[in-house]
């Protein structure tokens, strides 16, 4: 019999758990590894594949590359060394330059990584794994989405892995610079393109994170929702970070948005099953209630800390909620981002493979199944 939520359970590793897993499955002699990550500037950008290799991994790799334009030479000189350390760390790879915004400003980045995964051939692999830590959500989350809707349709490989490396203060360092063009994420319509949520109760779902006032107020604009519940971390890294947020919001939450404080939701900053688990509580909750009325719909736009935007991603395939998302044109570095992460918090969450009973639960695509 079926489960009625596709990772609840859900198998999960994190910090040195996380570590142990890489160590023992990927040193077994029948995996066959695909892994699938971002040659960029973060600092993590080496974390998994340097361990990878440590395992003993049999690893093929595509390192996506993506491009914006007017890129600040600091950030281009901290991704060819991230490039550089990776092509030497793995003999089997290849690095493929992504455009994510098109020659008239529209977002292509998540359509151009799928086109390029449909060029590839996946014989002999056992396993995919994605690093997210140097990808950004425009990107990641349609390459996720890909795989996953192989293994739905029973294409392969089985194994789906997804990995990011923790580190709640540096994705606060790393500042977006927003780009003029909200939007949905490639793949991630979900019920807002159906005749059927024309008249829904729309819900938004914004991840607070610091310097994003601008970028959440113009999702807000592009999203019109009827009600907004904004995600704040806690427990987190730094205990007071909520407050600073919601003292950062304030004008957002009593004005803009119209906030009641009882609608603020709160998640652990560092488990992305958690933050999964509340969202699907709430679109449980939400549907009797407006089932007579034109129905429920949520809208997520994750920003800030990866591994909270992993928990949106994972409630956003399994309900086929849309992702409003506004691309960055630009990253600007605080002065305190290191060069590479010595001792990174790894989180590795198995989202497809052989440890799931069968049958799993359907995954929709607007509003069909992936079949």
């Amino acid at each position: 019999m079926a489960r009625d939520r596709r990772w609840d359970p859900c198998i999960a590793h994190h910090g040195p758990e996380a570590d142990a897993f890489v160590a023992d499955y990927f040193a077994l002699k029948d995996r066959r590894v695909l892994f699938v990550a971002g040659a960029g500037f973060d600092p993590r950008s080496r974390t998994v594949a340097e361990r990878l290799v440590a395992a003993g991994a049999s690893v093929r790799a595509i390192f996506f590359q993506e491009n914006r334009p007017n890129a600040l030479q600091g950030l281009i000189d901290r991704a060819s060394a991230n490039t550089d350390a990776l092509l030497a760390a793995i003999a089997d790879r290849e690095v493929v330059p992504v455009d994510i915004f098109g020659a008239d400003g529209a977002v292509t980045g998540g359509r151009n990584v799928v086109a390029i995964l449909n060029r590839q051939q996946f014989d002999g692999i056992t396993d995919i794994v994605i690093d997210i830590s140097a990808l950004s959500v425009g990107t990641s989350f349609p390459i996720i989405r890909y795989f996953l809707e192989r293994i739905e349709r029973r294409k392969g490989p089985a194994n789906l892995h997804v990995f990011v490396a923790h580190d709640p203060k540096l994705d606060a360092d790393i500042r977006s610079v927003p780009s003029d063009s909200p939007g949905y994420v490639h793949g991630f319509k979900g019920g807002s393109t159906l005749d059927s949520f024309a008249t829904a109760a729309k819900l938004w779902l914004p991840q607070l994170a610091a310097g994003r006032r601008r970028a959440l107020g113009r999702l807000h604009d592009f999203v019109a929702p009827h009600d907004t519940c904004p995600i704040l971390p806690f427990p987190a890294t730094n205990p007071r970070l909520g407050d600073a947020l919601a003292e950062e919001y304030l004008t957002e939450l009593e004005s803009g948005w119209l906030v009641d404080t009882r609608n603020i939701v709160y998640a652990d900053e560092s488990d992305p099953v958690d933050l999964y688990r509340t969202i699907l509580r709430l679109d449980d909750l939400r549907k009797p209630v407006f089932a007579e009325t034109g129905g429920s719909l949520l809208v997520l736009s994750p920003f800030g800390s990866k591994v909270m935007a992993l928990g949106a991603l994972m409630a956003a395939l399994e309900r086929d909620l849309p992702v409003a998302h506004l691309e960055p044109i630009g990253y600007d570095l605080g002065s305190s981002v290191p060069t590479e992460i010595a001792a990174p918090n790894l989180v590795h969450i198995w989202l497809e493979g052989d440890v799931y009973p069968q049958p799993r639960p359907a995954l929709l695509i607007e509003g069909k199944t992936a079949k």
